[in-house]
């Protein structure tokens, strides 16, 4: 069987690695081992220990920062830069569940009608499934693996097949933190093996980043075999100056949030929407700072090839191009700008994976309102205002997941991620993460 799994550098187009997909026995002993990870392991041991391995594995992260982010700089292109902070970010989230799921975990009393007590306690599951995407590939394994681990469910990743060497990396990594075998289990598998983990009456949960169709499948999968699922899908967010104080420094958050990781980034700006009064300074200097930023290349060819035909299509729709346009080289794809996308366009509705931005001016707050919610997602925005009551106008109005004032960039491990509408449903990081694939068990006792 030819291998789906491989590391095509994209800054090469040239495959450097290659690894074999897993055979149908290898993928059921990979489930055998998750479900006796989490009967002998999961189900037995306390927080304090769990929290002594993960604080090995975070360890591990650190010492071996330079090899992983050499992994996923050769994978799918990420700037070393870049990679290095990824990796660094991965550990904090893995540290930040050590610490604190002791906290977000303890019982919780319940003030009971009847006489007697009541608590809900937090209890394991049992083995989950991670289907993750390539953008990020040790963050968003982190941000699912990390609090589930601590909690007691096991771990089943599929990683995207752009990303065989640093899945491997990391189940090596928790292995030798102490995890035992199953806790965390790599297997590389097809879809079709994948919708039959999922069937097994012993996988209780599945998380997916990635994107909406692949999104709509797994839920489906999910849910007719009566399994929770969390689902972080696309976005097209919108990024909005109402007034500033500083437009230089707006224009390099809009930025900053733009060309992130290429704009391969689900909840990167994607639309710019700009009062009238500032729109013409703003997007003059937006191009002037898009002109001197060095991108590194998307995935693969493919991926913009297809970016590609997208910004085409808004083209022949009647948008205005005023930086980039359909011209690259192989997978690297200049800074694009477009401007005067007419109603009707599809691409003021699609997501573009990429660094397109999409310009608009608007004439006050309902305006900004209407269009940033004229999407069929609802993952992230962002605020720029002088006015702090209108920034929490904004707030409760935008329909999306978060919603960020007067600044970009500000993913934290506390801080609870998620969104809204087709941008999928259920959170991850910050205390919420921790509790999704949770038992509330409740027990009670009568007063004696």
């Amino acid at each position: 069987m030819m291998s789906r799994y491989a590391v095509t550098n994209p800054a090469t187009g040239q495959v450097e690695e290659s690894f074999e997909t897993f055979t149908d026995e290898q993928v059921a002993a990979a489930v055998d081992a998750a479900d006796d990870a989490y009967r002998t392991w999961g189900r037995t041991t306390t927080i304090e220990q769990r929290a002594a391995l993960m604080r090995k594995a975070v360890a591990a992260y650190r010492d071996q920062q330079q090899e992983l982010a050499t992994i996923i700089n050769h994978e799918m292109g990420k700037t070393m830069d870049e990679a290095l902070v990824e990796v660094e970010f991965s550990a904090e989230i893995l540290e930040y569940y050590a610490d604190h799921a002791a906290e977000f975990l303890a019982d919780e009393p319940i003030k009971r009608a009847a006489a007697g007590t009541a608590f809900i306690r937090h209890l394991p599951i049992g083995p989950l499934v991670g289907v993750m995407p390539w953008n990020y590939p040790y963050y968003q394994v982190a941000r699912f693996a990390g609090p589930n681990l601590m909690l007691g469910n096991t771990i089943i990743l599929k990683h995207a097949s752009l990303c065989p060497k640093s899945s491997a990396a990391m189940e090596r990594i928790f292995l030798e933190a102490g995890f035992p075998k199953g806790a965390f289990v790599n297997v590389y598998a097809t879809n079709e093996q994948i919708a039959k983990v999922i069937a097994d009456p012993r996988v209780r949960g599945v998380s997916l980043t990635g994107s909406e169709r692949a999104g709509k499948a797994i839920a489906q999968e999910a849910g007719a075999a009566l399994k929770k699922v969390v689902c972080e899908l696309g976005g097209n967010d919108a990024f909005i100056i109402m007034s500033t104080d500083d437009l230089d420094a707006a224009v390099e958050a809009g930025a900053n949030a733009r060309y992130e990781n290429s704009g391969q980034i689900c909840n990167g700006a994607k639309r710019f929407i700009i009062i009238d009064s500032l729109y013409d300074e703003f997007l003059k200097r937006f191009i002037k700072v898009s002109k001197e930023r060095k991108l590194a290349p998307l995935c693969s060819a493919s991926a913009a090839d297809g970016l590609a035909t997208q910004v085409q299509a808004a083209i022949d729709d009647g948008a205005k191009v005023v930086l980039g346009g359909t011209e690259h080289d192989g997978a690297y794809y200049p800074a694009t700008i477009l401007t005067d996308i007419p109603e009707g366009s599809a691409a003021r509705r699609t997501e573009f994976f990429g660094p397109v931005a999409q310009f608009y001016r608007v004439s006050g707050e309902d305006e900004a309102i209407a269009v940033a919610n004229d999407s069929p997602y609802g993952l992230g925005s962002y605020v720029f205002t002088t006015d702090s009551e209108q920034g929490l106008r904004f707030a409760d109005r935008l329909e999306s997941g978060m919603t960020y004032i007067n600044e970009s960039g500000a993913d934290s491990a506390e801080l609870p991620f998620g969104g809204v509408k087709n941008s999928g449903f259920g959170r991850e990081m910050g205390p919420l993460g921790i509790r999704e694939f949770a038992n509330y068990k409740l027990v009670t006792e009568a007063a004696r």
